[in-house]
């Protein structure tokens, strides 16, 4: 037991009582006891849910360096998609207890295959379009309402075809000159601390577009923006769901 608590960093706290440790050293007993037995396996289920954000991001900390020190695997049972990708070395998203996609988190974050795993890891601008014409590397695709932008081509569009595409919101500029050009309005401020996300009216479409919480204190709602991304910065992504109905 002395050996687990020294593990967690609690060693010489053991006859402490519950109430006389802190919110963090308790949840490094709670470790404590799971890894006591040296198991192979370890499961967390949603350890962290009740803790507040400090306590929280303190933790994670806490637990990833524990799984190095300890060499053992950690299953950890999130919803939290920032929770997921700061601890994981793998990480598989579930959907209705199906596995959408495994991968480093850098792979997922970066390319997410389906249209759940995008919408799970924020990718917040997920739009249907249809693919208007491919040349040159790019795919044409328009919105039902209306927003026309070009997507580089990785071989998986068609000509005519309906498709789910997503665009992070720090892939989008507000009055840029290059790439995709689309002409808005700026509609609602979601400040951040650091960034500001904007929320943009472009024709029937709604976008939401990142920018640091400096350059955003100089916009105002209702002010007209041009919203600019390249090419890449367009993910084609699957729909399980709807290719199974």
């Amino acid at each position: 037991v002395e050996k687990a608590l020294e593990m967690v960093r609690l060693g010489g706290l053991g006859d402490r009582r519950p109430s006389q440790l802190s919110g963090g050293q308790q949840q490094r007993v709670a470790l404590a006891r799971a890894v006591v037995l040296e198991p192979e396996v370890l499961l967390l289920d949603e350890p962290m849910a009740a803790l507040d954000l400090k306590l929280r991001q303190e933790m994670r900390v806490e637990v990833k360096n524990l799984q190095e020190r300890l060499g053992i695997t950690f299953v950890f049972v999130t919803h939290d998609q920032e929770e997921a990708l700061v601890m994981s070395d793998r990480i598989a998203v579930m959907n209705r207890g199906r596995v959408e996609q495994v991968g480093a988190p850098e792979a997922l974050y970066g390319r997410p295959r389906t249209r759940f795993v995008a919408d799970f890891l924020a990718v917040r601008n997920l739009l249907q379009a249809t693919v208007v014409s491919i040349s040159s590397g790019r795919a044409a695709l328009r919105t039902p309402g209306g927003l026309a932008f070009e997507a580089s081509d990785d071989g998986g569009y068609r000509a005519g075809a309906v498709v789910w595409v997503g665009v992070r919101p720090e892939r989008m500029r507000l009055d840029g000159a290059d790439g995709n050009l689309l002409e808005g309005t700026l509609e609602d401020e979601i400040y951040l601390g650091d960034r500001t996300d904007w929320r943009v009216r472009v024709g029937e479409e709604t976008v939401t577009v990142a920018e640091s919480a400096a350059v955003a204190r100089a916009r105002r709602r209702g002010e007209p923006v041009t919203v600019s991304f390249p090419p890449d910065a367009v993910l084609r992504l699957e729909d399980p769901e709807a290719e199974g109905r």
